[in-house]
């Protein structure tokens, strides 16, 4: 049974090209997620997961693309292969489609790691460029949600004793946020 093929693109954030990882691939259907690869809350994988019937091959562009880490890349995978759902990884030059041999589970755990491995690097390289930053002083860090006059008035309808959920919704933020600039004065 051919089925269609269906793509898979998650980029990290709102402005990044989700175009570039599914270039000069034929999909019958694509799915974007925009979100960070460590957030458990990708509805578009969602979907696609509920989309996909036997006899579809699922196009990604890389491991770390579909998955946070080795474990959640062997669950979707298996996940995919055993309801014959072919899965495919462009960058690796791996297919899996669930008659798989020892040597095919061993080169899905091994690049798995590889990409992990990779991610976890990146977050390193990235903090610590941050902290040289701060000891620099040219890291400021995030901008504020609040302007100071703003900040004021949050904490006017706090002492008010207007209910703290409803004033962090009211400005657009969370709960931690409103607790944040009660705290320590931000």
């Amino acid at each position: 049974m051919v089925g269609q093929r269906i793509g898979y693109v998650r980029v990290s954030s709102y402005d990044q090209n989700p175009e570039r990882q599914i270039e000069n691939i034929k999909v019958n259907k694509i799915f974007i997620d925009k979100a960070s690869g460590k957030d458990t809350h990708r509805p578009e994988l969602d979907a696609l997961l509920s989309f996909v019937r036997e006899g579809d091959s699922v196009v990604v562009h890389s491991m770390d693309r579909l998955a946070r880490n080795l474990d959640d890349l062997r669950r979707l995978v298996q996940n995919l292969t055993t309801r014959g759902v072919k899965i495919e990884f462009v960058k690796e030059g791996l297919t899996f489609t669930g008659e798989e041999s020892p040597m095919a589970n061993f080169m899905l755990s091994v690049m798995g790691a590889f990409a992990e491995f990779e991610r976890s690097l990146i977050k390193e390289r990235q903090l610590e460029g941050i902290e040289l930053a701060k000891k620099r002083g040219v890291y400021k860090g995030r901008k504020k949600s609040l302007t100071n006059e703003l900040q004021s008035e949050l904490k006017q309808r706090v002492a008010n004793g207007e209910p703290k959920a409803k004033i962090a919704r009211d400005y657009g933020i969370s709960r931690e946020t409103l607790y944040q600039y009660l705290k320590n004065d931000l």
